[in-house]
């Protein structure tokens, strides 16, 4: 079928009209279309054909189609009619048709694969043309691609309801399917009862596992609490959780993990201690491995498995102790930054290759961060610290590698990680991207078109103001830098430790007294302040420039990150003042600057706050792991501690030191003098007199 010469016209008569059954993958797609119509053209489409007006017709591929032969490939095919010209969307299976809907809505009717995350409605028009001109799909360089929602608080907190509902889960799997995803772990040990995993294949997705829950079986300890969690010992109730698993999956599309770690994903022999040699632990691994496999294929015909070679079993592998049953995708891990290398573990980073060995000929595959949790420096609510460049170089150094087959990408919780989500999707399209190119689309799609050179430019200064903290490349620091190792050197002074190192904080620091470990964070913080000043105004100058709707999903997107940044740096600066302070015996003085530290922690929150409007409203409340009130608390606390230094017991000797005037200090009466000042008050006031007095120790 071709028609030559011909132009589509689109408008609220065209029909649309399904050939296929309504599976419940299919319906939920064919939903989505018919909504994206409606939100183009203002009504919903017709559902039979008139005269001289055009349809499309979503239909199961024939021989004379020609459509492309891979799983899931979809071409558009025209033909004319009596009742006018038609637009065929053919595919050979179902999620191929679930493709084929979905180009068609962002190629033809404007739809943007993130509209609901970023608050983008198409453009409402009256008519859309475009040549009618035969399509064929190009295969995605990676078979089995998707998403990891993992650390997915800000999705928990959300709504009231736990776990979360539909309501929820709903726009995470649309964006991922519009994403040309085909691959989920949805969500991180959530409870069984939960709609997730069903809705999950409800909507065609191939559902995948936790490496630290083989088969997506029910954690052992949780099936069977009081009993030792070893394999050796219990056998039969670890391969009793493991059949239960896969007669509940067997009908679903599965991607099978078979792994064997311990109970909270760490090496299984803290439980068998007895497996103290490499080679007994890869001979059990690989003895769990291979019966997990052959368990799968008694009951599943032709399944696909993979198994992470994450951490010890990626070490045991690459030193020649564990077998992987042939055909089973080997998954490889990043460090949680961005590079393919083994992830940091405490002070110990020994970034160890984390690619196919040469001349591996198996399949492999890869697990990405754009986002990560580590009680360190990772990026939770911010966005990706180092250049895209690198994600595109690492990325594209694994399929180079031999790791195409599988793209797991932990996605967080979506929303504060779009542009990085959005420049892989187009790494497992296509296989490459050029990150300049990508950035320049994504901004002016997602912003203002006149702008986007500006907008991109915004971007990449983003990643140039990170705080790098160590000497590799991916060594640049996300928002948690400023909040978990804070509240360390807080909780370490409060103890009474100062004289000792903090031993939590070595992978930043290196061995160092606790004051230099201090002085360090207290450095980084204000080395970082300018620069995330100076982008602070020129977004806002950009924003000046643009419409409100445009300027305010720039907010969203790049302000809260720039805010968040640099409201931690100068909390690290204020802290580190306030403990240099404290230990020259100028309680006062360090009571104020740890004040400055609420402050500025409090500006964090604020921004969060504020990132909190419309249907976003309490997205931000279950900020449980960078966790701002936390630190707040922490610095609170920490002030608290200060005031008694001097203050105590009637909290009232500060105000007559340093703010009663002389002519009152020696005559008041102690009952008319006795309501003490609130922190935040004092502290105000002392700074203002500190500031007057010697202005340097504000600078």
């Amino acid at each position: 079928m071709s028609i030559d010469n011909q132009t589509f016209v689109v408008n609220g008569n065209t029909a649309f009209i399904s050939r296929v059954d309504q599976t419940s993958a299919i319906r939920h797609v064919w939903d989505m279309l018919l909504r994206d119509h409606a939100s183009v053209f203002g009504q919903a489409p017709s559902s039979a054909p008139s005269a001289g007006r055009t349809s499309v017709i979503v239909r199961y591929a024939e021989p004379s189609d020609n459509c492309p032969s891979w799983p899931e490939a979809f071409c558009f095919r025209y033909d004319r009619a009596e009742d006018g010209l038609r637009l065929h969307i053919v595919a050979r299976d179902e999620l191929g048709l679930m493709y084929g809907m979905l180009h068609y809505s962002r190629y033809m009717l404007g739809v943007d694969p993130f509209w609901f995350w970023a608050d983008l409605p198409p453009k409402r028009r009256d008519i859309i043309e475009f040549p009618a001109e035969d399509f064929d799909s190009t295969q995605p360089k990676v078979r089995y691609r998707g998403w990891f929602v993992n650390d997915e608080v800000c999705l928990i907190g959300w709504k009231d309801e736990y776990p979360p509902t539909r309501e929820v889960w709903l726009p995470v799997f649309e964006a991922l399917l519009r994403c040309g995803g085909n691959m989920v772990i949805p969500g991180t040990d959530l409870p069984k009862t939960g709609v997730h995993a069903k809705l999950a294949a409800e909507m065609g997705l191939w559902l995948t596992h936790h490496h630290a829950e083989p088969l997506g079986a029910e954690m052992f300890l949780r099936a069977y609490p009081g009993k030792n969690a070893s394999y050796k010992e219990h056998p039969d109730l670890f391969e009793r959780l493991w059949r239960e698993a896969i007669e509940k999956q067997k009908n679903d599309r599965i991607v099978w993990v078979l792994s064997f770690r311990g109970q909270g994903d760490k090496p299984f022999w803290e439980n068998d201690p007895e497996f103290d040699t490499p080679a007994r632990r890869g001979s059990l691994i690989s003895k769990v491995v291979r019966k997990q496999y052959n368990m799968i294929r008694e009951s599943v015909a032709n399944p696909v498995c993979c198994m992470a070679m994450y951490g010890e079993i990626a070490e045991l592998y690459r030193d020649g102790y564990i077998e992987v049953p042939d055909g089973v995708i080997k998954v490889w891990a990043d460090n949680g930054y961005g590079k393919m290398v083994s992830r940091r573990h405490g002070n110990l980073n020994l970034r160890a290759p984390a690619l196919p060995p040469k001349g591996d000929t198996g399949r492999n595959g890869i697990y990405y961060h754009v986002t990560f949790h580590d009680l360190q420096a990772s990026n939770h609510l911010t966005l990706f610290p180092s250049p895209p460049e690198l994600i595109a170089e690492e990325i594209g150094a694994a399929f180079e590698a031999g790791a195409s087959e599988y793209v797991l990408l932990n996605c967080g919780n979506i929303r504060p990680h779009l542009s990085t989500l959005d420049l892989v999707a187009e790494l497992w399209q296509r296989g490459s991207a050029d990150p300049a190119l990508h950035l320049a689309d994504y901004a002016g799609r997602m912003f203002l078109q006149q702008e986007a050179g500006a907008i991109a430019a915004l971007f990449r200064r983003y990643a140039e103001c990170t705080i790098k903290y160590g000497p590799n490349p991916d060594d640049r620091a996300g928002e948690e830098f400023y909040h978990h190792p804070a509240r360390q050197i807080v909780g370490h002074w409060l103890q009474g430790r100062i004289a000792k190192t903090d031993e939590r904080l070595l992978w930043a620091t290196g061995d160092r007294p606790f004051l230099e470990q201090v002085r360090w964070f207290e450095q980084r913080g204000a080395e970082a302040i300018a620069p995330w000043e100076e982008l602070e105004r020129s977004t806002l100058a950009v924003m000046a420039r643009l419409p409100e709707w445009a300027g305010r999903r720039l907010a969203d997107q790049l302000l809260l990150p720039i805010r968040l940044h640099l409201s931690g740096s100068r909390g690290l600066k204020a802290l580190g003042r306030a403990f240099e302070a404290y230990t020259e015996g100028r309680f006062a003085l360090a009571f104020v600057h740890a004040s400055e530290a609420v402050w500025r922690y409090q500006e964090g929150q604020a921004a969060l706050r504020e990132a909190e409007h419309g249907k976003w409203e309490r997205f931000f409340r279950a900020d449980w792991l960078t966790n701002i009130a936390n630190t707040i608390d922490h610095m609170d606390t920490l002030r608290r501690f200060l005031r008694m230094h001097g203050d105590s017991p009637d909290m009232f000797l500060w105000y007559k030191e340093y703010l009663m005037p002389e002519t009152e200090k020696h005559i008041y009466l102690e009952n008319t003098h006795r309501n003490p000042l609130s922190d935040d008050r004092l502290a105000t006031m002392l700074r203002e007199l500190f500031e007057r007095e010697t202005p340097r120790l504000f600078v």
